[in-house]
């Protein structure tokens, strides 16, 4: 049953030899916190974890608590494990997490009511965190600055080799659960019995690529007119293992289909069991069928892009590339820089008023253009503000003059926006006007608000698993820079 809050309890007055108090800042995120609004989203999110969640079972882990140790989990930083065990051992945060005296939930906990929390309930909180910013008078939305950044997912360097030894390695596993499903559920007719027979259904692989990857690996490292040959043969090897492979996955995912309607079968006919349950060994059977469909057909990508670079020669459009089996919306994204020229993530785009406060995110897909990401930062700032900008500000590589009337045509009075590359006198002598260079100035703060995202929130690399999950990893670090934004001006 889902629990709001627990008694309150000011752990503070049990030991006032101690006077402990909170910092003054987390002592207004703590106010700001009590919002009603934003405890009803989260609870209409955490109520879909089971039909009769509100109603029926033990009592759960508060939403009060749940809500107040994800945002603070976001405002340092910090992983789930570490939010246990700090709130667990500070008085201090056990009072602002509203636990008091009562157990701090496990990690893995947090976690699963965590991935509850819906993508579109973050932009609604954020949205009203920006309207209690703009009641405390802490921005005004009567400036707008944006800019594009990459939050990179949790991924190695992909190269084709070890995506091809990733995929074996995740296929062998998949398989080893599927023959002890089907070895130990009874005869299922002549196909199973063949099965059990033909052991290379089940063969594990394990030791081939690994000996084939070493070779690869070997030969990579050597130069010359004869290298080139050895590659293209090691890479033949290690392709092959991984389509045999494959071809295993998909006849084990026949047998686990026959076992699937055996089970089913018998479950209705001996047990009666309805519409929406199923036996234990149907949900594994459910399970691995699943896994099968969605990282075979990831593998064939691979197998397929190794093809036609590695053996024939071929390039391999970057938008047409899978680079992890796990995170496959992973974009390859050239952003120019010295440091970095290639990144592997997302590219998040960031609305910025001032006063500090992110009015919006949007984490797209792919690498776009950016001039294309103007007109719906605009409307949204309308959304948001009842209005448009008095300033917009973009860096050079949004410019183009169409965008450029573009905002103009949306009611902004100044539009700084530098234009690229040779400019006519008419040019130079509008961007040397006192508005314009301040407003440019004024842009570059963007860059210092995105730096501290990455080192204090965390948002330079997604630690978070699908999309869903990278919208969340970005929307509660944003929130929390918010909450904390706010807090910090309204201490100063």
């Amino acid at each position: 049953m889902l629990r709001n809050r627990y008694d309150p309890l000011n752990l503070f007055e049990y030991i006032p030899a101690l006077s402990m108090t909170m910092d003054p800042t987390l002592a207004q995120i703590d106010i700001l916190l009590d919002d009603d609004l934003i405890f009803q989203q989260v609870r209409t999110d955490l109520s879909r974890r089971y039909p009769q969640t509100l109603s029926n079972g033990r009592p759960s882990t508060p939403v009060e608590v749940i809500l107040r140790l994800l945002v603070l989990k976001h405002l340092h930083g910090w992983s789930y494990e570490q939010t246990e065990q700090f709130v667990s051992d500070s008085l201090v945060l056990r009072q602002f997490c509203r636990v008091y005296a009562q157990k701090v939930p496990d990690d893995t906990t947090l976690l699963r009511w965590a991935n509850l929390i819906q993508p579109a309930t973050l932009h609604t909180l954020l949205d009203h965190v920006v309207h209690l910013a703009q009641e405390l008078k802490v921005t005004r939305g009567r400036k707008l600055r944006v800019d594009g950044t990459v939050v990179e997912t949790n991924i190695r360097y992909p190269v084709d080799s070890t995506l091809l030894g990733d995929g074996v390695r995740v296929l062998t596993r998949i398989l080893r659960r599927a023959k002890q499903l089907v070895g130990n559920t009874g005869d299922t007719g002549d196909l199973l019995a063949r099965a059990r027979v033909k052991r290379s259904v089940f063969r594990d692989r394990t030791r081939s690529i690994r000996r084939d990857m070493k070779t690869l690996m070997d030969v990579a490292r050597q130069r010359g007119k004869e290298a080139s040959a050895k590659l293209k043969a090691a890479y033949t090897r290690v392709i092959a293992v991984t389509q045999a492979m494959v071809a295993q996955a998909k006849e084990a995912k026949e047998l686990l289909k026959l076992q699937e309607y055996r089970e089913g079968d018998e479950g209705q006919i001996e047990t009666g069991i309805g519409i929406g349950q199923t036996p234990g060994i149907l949900r594994l059977v459910h399970r691995l069928v699943h896994q099968l469909d969605t990282f075979v057909p990831r593998i064939e990508q691979v197998i397929a892009q190794t093809t036609m670079r590695v053996l024939h020669g071929e390039s391999v459009c970057a938008s047409e590339k899978i680079v992890s089996l796990f995170e496959p919306h992973t974009a390859i994204i050239r952003k120019g820089k010295l440091g970095k020229r290639v990144e592997f993530g997302r590219v998040l785009w960031l609305d910025e008023v001032e006063g500090g406060i992110v009015s919006g995110y949007r984490v797209l897909v792919g690498s776009p253009a950016e001039d294309g990401q103007v007109r719906p930062s605009l409307e949204h700032h309308h959304a948001l503000f009842g209005k448009p900008p008095r300033l917009f500000a973009a860096d050079r590589g949004v410019y183009s003059p169409k965008v450029e009337q573009q905002v103009i045509d949306e009611g902004v009075l100044h539009v700084v926006m530098p234009k690229p590359g040779a400019k006519s006198q008419a040019r130079v002598a509008h961007e040397r006007q006192r508005w314009f260079w301040r407003g440019r100035n004024w842009r570059s703060g963007i860059e210092g608000r995105i730096s501290v995202l990455k080192r204090r929130h965390k948002l330079d690399r997604c630690l978070y698993h699908g999309d869903d999950g990278m919208e969340r990893w970005v929307g509660w670090g944003v929130i929390a820079h918010d909450l904390h934004k706010i807090a910090h001006t309204l201490v100063a």
